[in-house]
């Protein structure tokens, strides 16, 4: 049986739409020739799952998600998911949107739990889950350390902005000439310190002859000691007391009237005697002193020296 051109060119383009067709639900995750379960997980954010993710349990690809809609007009997401193998698993279990690394793409992982009499079916809606993928976590990690970092920059700027008014040009010349005053400081310290270093150098043996008197002034000091130590003190201390004792009886005795020298001090009779006696010796002297003649006479004749005369200046 022969077809035309027109048939033969209608089966081919019926063909082709409906490999298109295939095609595209396979990779969307979509095979019509499988006879997986199918299940459902509604979702705030999906962040970044796409249709033909891998679906997991315990870390083995189990199937692959479909496809990906609103679920209603508050923007929830429902994510539908195959799952090839029959392995059981609970209503109760968590379909965990995990992953989202550096290279890879997010996944959905279904923890499994397993309740008697409440398995899951084709068709069940599984509670849904989101863990937080590696970019979430540094990107967690990193907020407050940014805000630090952000603190920071902007304490810098403002101290590297007080820094700059403080060390305005005046105040950099006024550090300028200080630097440079130091700079002369420490150079006439230096030169202080060599001429320091040649007088000790020069008279270090001066040095060690005043530091040897002084050791020998120290062992004589200690045997000035030693001899002190020596020393009867107390006897000292018991002569001592007697002669102060002793000077107390006399100036007692003295005070008192008590013999000649008591009565010498105290009795006026004898200052006025003595003051007589010497009133005489001097008309005596001053006699002999007008008269040599009357009392040293040398005559060979024997002639008499004459009447006695008094001395004009005679005391009454």
């Amino acid at each position: 049986m022969k077809y035309s051109k027109e048939v033969k060119t209608a089966l081919l383009a019926l063909v082709a739409i409906l490999l298109f067709i295939f095609g595209y639900s396979f990779l969307k995750g979509k095979n019509w020739f499988d006879s997986s379960r199918t299940f459902y997980a509604v979702y705030n954010d999906v962040e970044g799952l796409t249709p033909s993710s891998p679906v997991t349990i315990n870390g083995l690809e189990v199937g692959n998600v479909t496809d990906i809609s609103f679920l209603d007009t508050s923007g929830r997401l429902v994510v539908t998911f195959t799952v090839d193998n029959d392995f059981p698993f609970a209503k109760s279990s968590v379909a965990q949107i995990y992953g989202g690394g550096l290279i890879g793409g997010k996944s959905v992982a279904i923890l499994p739990k397993y309740e008697q009499g409440n398995m899951a079916k084709s068709g069940d809606t599984l509670e849904s889950a989101i863990e937080e993928g590696l970019l979430e976590l540094v990107n967690e990690r990193l907020t407050p350390l940014q805000e630090k970092v952000e603190k920071v920059i902007v304490s810098t700027d403002s101290l590297v902005n007080a820094f700059n008014q403080v060390l305005n040009e005046e105040t950099r010349k006024d550090l300028k000439n200080s630097i440079e005053n130091l700079s002369l400081t420490v150079a006439s310290l230096r030169s202080t310190a060599k001429s320091a270093d040649k007088i000790l150098s020069e008279n270090s043996p001066k040095f060690n002859r005043t530091f040897t008197n002084l050791d020998e002034m120290t062992t004589n000091l200690n045997n000035f000691s030693d001899t002190l130590a020596q020393v009867d003190l107390k006897r000292m201390t018991n002569d001592l007391e007697t002669a102060v004792s002793n000077f107390e009886d006399v100036t007692n005795k003295l005070n008192n009237g008590d013999g000649t020298a008591a009565r010498l001090i105290n009795d006026p009779t004898v200052y006025n005697n003595l003051e007589r006696a010497t009133n005489q010796l001097d008309e005596l002297i001053q006699d002999i002193k007008l008269n040599p003649k009357r009392y040293v006479h040398f005559s060979i004749f024997g002639k008499n020296p004459g009447p006695y005369s008094p001395p004009k200046d005679s005391l009454k």
